[in-house]
């Protein structure tokens, strides 16, 4: 069986600023660790990460994968 240690993880950073923009966008930078502009989160690599950062694409930018 496959160990899950090595975890892929994602780098995002918050290139644009909420503000004039819906409150589900503010709502999703927060749930990806972001709330101030240049600040850098690493989350892990999955669906659900993914799908933020596409909902949010215009604020962010991916910075590292690994």
């Amino acid at each position: 069986m496959a160990n899950k240690t090595a975890e892929k993880t994602v780098t995002v950073e918050q290139i644009g600023s909420p503000i004039r923009r819906p409150a589900i966008q503010r709502q999703t930078l927060i749930g990806l660790g972001l709330n101030k502009m240049h600040r850098r989160s690493t989350l892990e690599d999955t669906p659900s990460v993914r799908g933020m950062i596409r909902a949010v694409q215009h604020l962010v930018r991916i910075v590292d994968e690994k």
